[in-house]
This record gives C-alpha cells, structure tokens and sequence, in this order.
C-alpha cells in the first residue's frame, strides 16, 4: 500500500543516530527540511523503559526511525549471545511502546536480514520469515530482530499505528565497527588487510572457506531507500532492502585487497565458522516503489576505506 508521509516540518527521532545507520539517516534527513532529533547514550538509555518514555514525552516526536542496535560479527555473537539479545529487545520494545502510547504519526523498524532461516531459497523474499532455523551464529540479534519486526506488525493489527519495517542486507560505509573482534567482514578486511600493509606482511588470514555469497550494500543507500519507504508505504509485512549482487568472501577479499593496495596472499582458515552459505534478499517491493541503489561495490569499499584512513587514529582503537 503506498501514501504520502511528508516529513518536512516534522520532527524525526532517529534513535541511534551516532551509529553507521543513524548517522547516515541523519544526513539524509538533512535534505528533508526537517527537524532531526538524536540522544547519545550518555544522555538516554534505550534499554531503561521509564527514560525512553520521558524523552519521547518531552521531544514529542512525529516520526521514528528505530536504527538503534546492538551488533556485531560472528566472534562477538557467540561470546556474548545474551547481551545481544537483551539489549536489542529492550531497545526496540522500549521505543516502539514509547512512540505508540505518545501518539507518533510513524515509525520504521531497521531489521537485518539475519532474520532468515539459515538455508532460505535464494534470494530471500518476506515471505521465508520463521520459515525454518536460523543461523546458530547469530541466533540470539536475529531472534530479538524478528520480535522487533513482529512488535511492530502488532501495534499495527491491534491499535492501527502506522509502524513499519525494513530488511536491509549486509551493510558498510563511513562509521563502521572495524574492531576485528566485534566487526563484520567487509570493515573487518579493510583493517587487516591496511595493518598488513602497512607492517609489510606477507598474507593475511580470513574466517571460513570463503565460500559463502553475501551481498552488500552502502549505509547511504540504505538510508535513501529508508526515507523513501517513510514517506510512500504503509504496510504490515516487512520490506526487504538490498543491491540484488551478491559475491563470494574470496571475491570480497580480493577486491578489497585490490582497493586497499595490499598484495600478499589470502590464506582461509576452514576450521572457523562460515556462516549461511548465501544471503541474497529479494527486494519486488521495494523495486516497484522505484528505488534502486546508486553507490557500486567497489566505490563504495573505495569510499570507506578513505574515511578508515582519515579516521584510522580513532577507528583502530
């Protein structure tokens, strides 16, 4: 179902605004001639129910974009599955309960299309949610996502908020984690292979066969596809967001190999986890709003990995 949600003049939370999705919806935003609204975590705790609602009570916001999350690569899900979970549900019930008792116009929902069963049919289309088991890897973000994405549907059906959510893929760009112990693998290549070039090693190591197919996209697409969603569908099933191309991790490594300028040799590790062996989503619906992403593959890597350089006294901490 499509409509029209103006969001200039309005005042738009984008809670979590300080990281990679939030910030990147707050440039957006800019060009909306909108009032933008963000809390640090030094001002608000998302997790603490009764200050997510005072905040939202004194801000009085239009629209919300849930872009807050706890999140991180396979290592730091499996160490701390418990801190995943927990704080992303508290985060996402909390605000989304908020926006619902103080009367927000509209709400979209970020999810992750770790929601998927771990051998989904490829690629990925809404209708495969719950549809078998997930990825024992990061079971515990993508259980507390898929209860975000249904939340969302249950404000919907029972007190008609228009509260929507979007699926995005695989995501990079400027502001990523490049910690090699909580990162995902794009940002955590880039770093391995600038140390290796930079220390002159000879090969750097990679989790996995490199097998596995992922697809990827620039947080700033997301972000546009993200206001396009806000402004034109109300609907109750989850809309799925990605570049519809998709490569190998060894393909991915030695692309950004190639943009980083490092030249030695890629040695997989097989003895650590692959993940799903493909995640390709589907995106019909949001191709018929129109929306295609515009930043390629490699410039998009070629972009992020200037910012990782302007930035490399503060990001390799």
């Amino acid at each position: 179902m499509r409509l029209s949600y103006a969001l200039k003049g309005k005042r738009v939370w984008v809670a979590g605004h300080r990281g990679m999705v939030g910030a990147a919806l707050t440039r957006r935003l800019a060009r909306e001639d909108c009032e933008i609204l963000g809390a640090g975590r030094d001002e608000l705790d998302l997790r603490d129910q009764a200050a997510v609602k005072a905040w939202t009570r004194d801000r009085k916001p239009h629209a919300v974009f849930v872009a807050a999350a706890k999140v991180g690569g396979i290592l730091a899900n499996r160490d701390h599955p418990a801190d995943f979970l927990y704080d992303n549900l508290m985060i996402e019930a909390n605000v989304i309960h908020a926006s619902h008792e103080l009367g927000v116009e509209k709400l979209l929902f970020l999810g992750s299309s770790c929601i998927y069963p771990k051998h989904a049919a490829q690629p990925m289309r809404e209708t495969d949610l719950l549809g078998g088991p997930l990825e024992p890897t990061n079971e515990p973000y993508a259980v507390a996502k898929i209860a975000g994405v249904k939340l969302a549907q249950a404000y919907r059906r029972q007190y008609g908020d228009d509260f929507i959510s979007a699926m995005p893929t695989n995501l990079y760009g400027p502001g990523d984690n490049f910690d090699l112990v909580g990162s995902h693998v794009l940002p955590a290549l880039i770093r391995k292979a600038h140390d290796a070039k930079l220390a002159q090693r000879d090969s750097i190591e990679v989790w996995g066969t490199g097998t596995p197919r992922r697809e990827f996209l620039h947080v700033d697409d997301l972000a546009d596809a993200c206001v396009l969603l806000m402004q034109r569908l109300s609907a109750d099933e989850h809309v799925n967001v990605g570049s519809g191309q998709e490569l190998s991790i060894r393909a991915l490594s030695e692309l950004i190999a190639r943009v980083v300028g490092f030249r030695g040799a890629i040695v997989f590790d097989p003895a650590k986890p692959d993940g799903a062996p493909r995640k390709r989503l589907e995106t019909s619906k949001l191709d018929a709003l129109g929306w295609s992403p515009a930043i390629g593959l490699e410039r998009g890597i070629a972009q992020t990995y200037e910012w990782y350089c302007r930035n490399y006294d503060l990001v390799r901490l």
